[in-house]
């Protein structure tokens, strides 16, 4: 009898790593198993999107999202007992590390593959531990999965807004590395077995109803994945034109993570979380941050985030008591079709029923708002001591004080990068010996990702700063959306190139997006929507730039698709008047989507009172030049080398003394020695030289019968 007594205290020990059953230690591993599954559950929309971002229209591809379903097995008894065994939910770890090194994968298809299987082993995973028999790892599952988002987001504000197991080979392996290690020592602690004394249910415990909690749950997740998933996202949405442009990401970036934290501590206050005033603080919050501009929607922001992470664990609480199979399948579906209609809200010319979605996030909103409040308060009361989130472990309540502690030392991580990343020098560049001059450059981006799917924006990097360009325009740009992986391109080009960098029109705008970079500081802009009665939207920028004391207006645009010819006729006469009414000298760098000649470059050209950069270059279709009051001095068409659909174009002028009273350069020669030309007026000879025709190059080249020059 008494070997009896001392022998089950011993068996415990093997599973409990301390007294209050969650340390520090542990803490941290479950920490690094949410990390990993947000990073798979975050990366698989990008990774989806790449191919009817390349087809312009729906692919086939879009079927592998029904692996996030692979949960469903778990309805089946068998199954269910069988994931909830210690040695099994190791190698489900395992799998769902292994599954990051798709982004390692040789071919696009074999790494959308691979992450769309990884991502069906992480939501049986979640199965597994969210609703696991033991209430000590559905409580550590809960706060992990909270912590681990935590850690996402601070690891973002380190490589400027990218997440570091999609951004390169080398950070990648460490996160398989780190996340490798977490599985192992969790494994080996034997921290998953259950002892059958854990496995006691409360027959007074209250049920919510499964259908409003699998509603709010996987509204919950596509909130936080949507608004938060990157600390500039709510600064995009409430970004106006310069000078009262609102706050940038760097550094009121900061501001959201400590919101974020904020939030993450909160929601150990219980009765906050289940207050209905609350939910309306947040839906007025929502509110706020699509509606009002700058400060204001900025403020909002803050206050949603808040409000989302302080009611995770009390969703997570309110779930686990639901049957798991058919209501994580609810949730699923639920994230699914939310981000199915908000890609539908900015595609909707190219998707079926896209009419019915065109420039209604609001929709959006509220039923991720009403969703998320039945599954907080519809069903049965769960005002008991908890069974997921808030439950007692060896006398002490979860959270345990180790969350806490991680939260803080997360929070100062992230505080720190943004001091890392702090650079007085940003704007310094070399002097030039023309100050006069200045070059200029279009570049219809494809929102960071190069032809095979992977980030781009090293490359990028050196071929812009390549060009020598001082203001550059990036159309399709906008890649703060989630199924465009949440990323910040103009911020992360903006630190890396020492740029100043207005935005364009709003995330939230619906538009594919158009920013400027530039190395001057911007005087002024206004953002427009183009009309667009019949197509996609289209978005325009004109902006005021001070070159060394002088004013240049600039005109940047992404007009419509050419099948919409009311719109594109609309757009034409619209961007016709804005660089006709410009009072100082002016360039038009737009993606016109239509050859010379045209109803609308004849427009741009004489309503616009504009001229062509090269108008013998008879061979555009999408890209264009144009300028008044500048002195012309060179022309380029470099090829995209891979990292694009489309190449990049340059222009190089020089501002005259007084625009109304020049001489233009009208002779157009190449670079063959027969004429001389200036070592400030050539382009970088790292582009070769003189190429007529098509570039098919790996590489960067000059291409379609470029560089040209123009002398007197």
């Amino acid at each position: 009898m008494g070997t009896k007594q001392t022998s089950k205290p011993e068996k415990q020990s093997k599973v409990v790593s301390s007294p209050d059953c969650i340390s520090m230690r542990h803490t941290i591993r479950e920490g690094i198993n949410g990390y990993v599954f947000w990073c798979l559950f975050q990366g698989l929309a990008p990774m989806i999107w790449f191919y009817p971002l390349n087809d312009l229209e729906i692919s086939g591809y879009e079927a592998f999202a029904a692996l996030w379903f692979t949960q469903i097995l778990a309805g089946i008894p068998l199954v269910r007992i069988f994931i909830h065994k210690w040695y099994v939910l190791g190698c489900l770890r395992g799998l769902c590390v292994c599954a990051l090194l798709s982004f390692q994968a040789p071919t696009t298809l074999s790494r959308l593959v691979t992450l769309a299987a990884g991502n069906g082993v992480a939501t049986l995973t979640l199965t597994a531990t969210l609703w696991s028999p033991s209430k000590r790892i559905r409580a550590s599952t809960c706060w992990g999965l909270l912590l681990g988002f935590i850690g996402f987001v601070v690891s973002r504000v380190w490589f400027t807004t990218f997440v570091p197991a999609w951004w390169s080979d080398m950070s990648n392996t460490v996160v398989v590395t780190i996340g490798a290690i977490a599985v192992i020592d969790q494994f080996l602690s034997g921290y998953d077995k259950i002892d059958e004394g854990e496995r006691h249910v409360d027959k007074k415990l209250q049920y919510p109803n499964s259908l409003a909690t699998g509603l709010g749950f996987g509204s919950l997740l596509f909130l936080i994945n949507w608004v938060f998933g990157e600390v500039s996202l709510i600064t995009r949405w409430t970004v106006r034109a310069y000078p009262d442009n609102g706050p940038e990401p760097y550094p009121w970036g900061a501001c959201i993570l400590v919101a974020l934290c904020f939030g993450a501590y909160m929601s150990a206050c219980r009765h906050v979380a289940i207050s209905k005033i609350w939910w309306f603080i947040g839906l007025v919050s929502f509110c706020a941050l699509y509606y009002l501009p700058t400060w204001l929607g900025f403020t909002g922001g803050l206050i949603l985030g808040v409000y989302a992470l302080s009611i995770w664990p009390e969703m997570c609480d309110r779930v686990s008591r639901c049957p798991p199979a058919r209501t994580l399948f609810l949730a699923i579906l639920v994230f699914m079709i939310q981000n199915f209609f908000l890609v539908w809200t900015v595609a909707y010319n190219f998707v079926p029923l896209g009419e019915y979605t065109r420039e209604r996030t609001y929709i959006l909103i509220a039923i991720n708002m009403l969703c998320i409040l039945a599954g907080l308060f519809v069903g049965g009361s769960t005002k008991d001591d908890g069974y997921t989130a808030f439950v007692n472990l060896h006398k002490k309540k979860t959270p345990p004080s180790s969350f806490n502690k991680g939260l803080i030392l997360l929070l100062c991580v992230g505080l720190l990068g943004f001091g890392y990343r702090y650079n007085p020098q940003r704007f310094d560049h070399p002097v030039k010996k023309s100050p006069k001059q200045i070059t200029t450059a279009i570049w219809t981006y494809h929102f960071g990702y190069d032809n095979k799917g992977w980030p781009s924006l090293e490359r990028t990097a050196s071929l812009l700063d390549d060009t020598g360009a001082d203001v550059i325009t990036m159309l399709e740009s906008d890649a703060s959306k989630p199924f465009l992986g949440n990323n910040d391109l103009g911020q992360w080009l903006s630190e890396k190139l020492g740029f100043y960098v207005d935005f364009g029109p709003s995330t939230k705008d619906h538009t594919w997006g158009n920013l400027i970079l530039s190395k001057y500081p911007f005087v002024k802009s206004t953002y427009h929507l183009l009309p667009s009665p019949h197509g996609e939207l289209a978005p325009a920028v004109t902006a005021t730039v001070n070159v060394s004391g002088s004013l240049v207006d600039f005109v940047v645009t992404h007009m419509g698709n050419d099948r919409d010819k009311l719109d594109r006729k609309l757009q034409a006469e619209f961007l016709a008047r804005e660089t006709k009414n410009s009072e100082n000298s002016v360039v038009f760098m737009g993606y016109v989507t239509s050859k010379p000649g045209s109803k609308e470059y004849v427009e741009l050209l004489n309503e616009g009172n504009l001229k062509d950069i090269d108008d013998t270059d008879r061979k555009r279709f999408c890209e264009y030049i144009m300028y008044r009051g500048l002195k012309r001095q060179g022309y380029a068409r470099i090829t995209h080398g891979g990292l694009s659909d489309t190449e990049l174009q340059m222009a190089r002028f020089e501002i005259p003394d007084d625009i109304n009273d020049f001489k233009d350069n009208s002779k157009v020669t190449y670079d063959t020695g027969e004429h001389i030309i200036p070592d400030n007026v050539k382009f970088n000879d790292k582009f070769g030289t003189l190429h007529h025709g098509h570039g098919y190059f790996s590489g960067h080249r000059f291409h379609m019968s470029t560089p040209k020059y123009f002398l007197p």
